[in-house]
């Protein structure tokens, strides 16, 4: 039940303190952060390149409350893009990105959102790339699949995100899983009320199968999101019985996590996309991390007390 409790952490500006001076705090965000600039992250960018892997790029901040900081997040994407451009690096890296960073939560919020995002969507398929969605709390989501719909009329190739624990994804899903759709399936990481969530992990589990099915048996591009051995094995099978050949899906998992597993899945012919997450604010994409898996927790406990 720790999860909860960390997700509310999340939202304190006392917690935040608390943990961004805490002597292990460093080397625990630098397990699951690929630094604080573009030049830090494309070094990562080309190892994974090598490899034979591919990422999703975040630059992480979420806590907008000003116009002018949806801007700066905007002009942070295009920043990256064009650095993967001079690079030649478009084709590898794709983003992703959350609309609260540009501005969904303002006042008029939905169109200060789409203007900020569409320039990025814009820029990433000047390059070979694009974009997608991310979720947020389900009072987000009809906002992001507006505004995933709108994207999509100019640069069909948009995803978007869904998450398993929510009531509604199922016919989420069956709507997205359409020709040309790219969907991310994730279990989800924000705290929701049973209402609207299935709170348990089973239950979770159950649901992100049928959705898994779903996707397979649809028209378009699914994108596994988990780092569970079973739910892995299960997307491969389902895969299989759908007729799908290795690169008509792909998995994605965290970077910093299940690294071995990354090239293993590469290695077998699959598509595999590394989640980045990069820039100076970090803490509430770090504190989702936590909450997600005990044994991050575990491990950032240990090297608290393991410092100072």
């Amino acid at each position: 039940m720790l999860g909860p409790v960390i997700l509310a952490a999340s939202r304190s500006d006392k917690m935040r303190r608390f943990v961004s001076a805490a002597p292990g705090t460093k080397q625990v965000v630098d397990r699951f952060i690929a630094g604080e600039t573009v030049d830090q992250v494309v070094p990562i960018i080309e190892d994974a390149a090598g490899k034979g892997l591919e990422v999703t790029l975040d630059v992480v901040g979420e806590d907008i409350t000003t116009p002018e900081q949806a801007s700066a997040a905007r002009d942070a994407y295009l920043e990256l893009i064009g650095r993967l451009k001079v690079l030649g690096l478009g084709t590898k890296a794709e983003m992703s990105v959350k609309l609260s960073m540009f501005g969904q939560a303002l006042d008029g919020g939905h169109e200060l959102a789409i203007a900020n995002v569409r320039p990025v969507v814009e820029a990433a398929a000047s390059i070979g790339t694009t974009v997608t969605l991310d979720a947020e709390d389900h009072t987000t989501l009809d906002s992001m699949f507006a505004i995933h719909e709108e994207l999509r009329k100019d640069f069909p190739q948009t995803g978007c995100v869904i998450q398993a624990y929510l009531f509604r994804t199922e016919d989420d899903a069956r709507r997205l899983a359409a020709a040309g759709s790219r969907v991310r399936i994730v279990k989800g990481a924000y705290k929701e009320p049973a209402s609207v969530a299935y709170q348990d992990k089973a239950e979770i589990d159950k649901a992100y199968v049928r959705i898994l099915r779903i996707l397979m048996e649809g028209d378009g591009y699914p994108m596994i999101g988990s780092h569970d051995p079973r739910l892995i094995a299960i997307a491969q099978e389902l895969g299989r019985k759908a007729g799908r050949k290795l690169d008509e899906y792909e998995f994605q998992m965290l970077y910093g996590i299940r690294s071995e597993e990354h090239l293993r899945l590469a290695a077998e012919g699959h598509r595999m996309r590394v989640y980045t997450a990069y820039g100076t604010d970090w803490y509430g994409y770090f504190m989702r991390r936590l909450a997600e898996k005990p044994a991050n927790l575990l491990f950032f406990g240990r090297s608290i007390l393991t410092k100072g």
